[in-house]
């Protein structure tokens, strides 16, 4: 059986007015057949009401089922509201910044990476992750163990200022330890995709594939580097597929796929 994942980052819905993120995302969602649409963050501009409510239409109108975390422009642009209920108005429609969803072939933790008191920079608790870790560890023989947070844990292959998740090595190692088999991020508006022992020597180290989608919003449409863009993931016994798809002028492009190995398999 193949679990089909669809990844999607950074919409900023209410930047302005782009109808590359409604009509782009549904004739993805329609080309790929995802069973999940796991959305990474910046799903609004300035995490207004009326933008939440907007991105949370759009994403729950596609079909398949969502799992949403929050990114650091789905908190209050203001204070003190920034400060004194950064989550309200995601919880509104999600319900929780940290979900949880488990399905036959799958199981997805969300973790909740922004800072409120630093607006570019995430970060994750100790005890953020030994809730996560309990969870990974409890998933079903043969699940997929995946994390989806905002922030990304590999660096873009272009410049930005943005740097990666704090204790990001410390981060890896844990949810690795777990038993995470591809942990998904977003905020830099570009993309990587990438599997933990291509850069880390270490003979022991458990595969594990780290991807950050490219943003599909766009709200600063004139500074550079920023791709528009989303990945899809195929899933089955043997190997974890990543399907990186880009919009270019008015459609969408396959532009890569990479396959790897799970756990301590080879792939042929």
């Amino acid at each position: 059986m193949v679990t089909r994942i669809l990844h999607v980052s950074d919409l900023h819905v209410g930047a302005r007015d782009d109808p590359v993120v409604e009509h782009g995302l549904v004739s993805l969602v329609e080309r790929v057949e995802p069973g999940l649409v796991v959305a990474s963050g910046d799903l609004t501009h300035r995490g207004r009401r009326d933008q939440h409510e907007a991105a949370a239409a759009l994403l729950q109108g596609l079909g398949p089922t969502v799992l949403a975390v929050p990114g650091n422009h789905d908190i209050p642009h203001t204070f003190p509201a920034r400060l004194t209920t950064p989550w309200a108005e995601f919880e509104r429609q999600w319900e929780t910044t940290e979900p949880v969803h488990e399905s036959t072939g799958a199981l997805v933790v969300g973790l909740n990476s922004v800072r409120p008191r630093r607006h570019q920079s995430g970060g994750l608790t100790d005890a953020q992750l030994v809730r996560a870790g309990q969870r990974l560890r409890a998933a079903a023989p043969g699940a997929l163990r995946m994390v989806v947070l905002h922030h990304q844990l590999v660096g873009p292959p272009w410049r930005t200022r943005k740097r990666a998740l704090a204790r990001r090595d410390a981060v890896l190692a844990a949810l690795t330890a777990a038993g995470a088999e591809l942990i998904v991020g977003g905020h830099v508006h570009q993309g990587s995709v990438a599997e933990r022992r291509e850069f880390t020597v270490d003979d022991d180290a458990a595969a594990v594939v780290v991807t950050t989608a490219p943003g599909l919003g766009q709200p600063r449409p004139h500074r550079l580097g920023e791709a528009r863009g989303a990945l899809a993931y195929r899933v089955d016994a043997a190997s974890i597929a990543v399907d990186t798809y880009v919009w270019v002028q008015s459609a969408w492009e396959h532009t890569a796929a990479r396959t790897f190995a799970r756990a301590r398999t080879q792939l042929d």
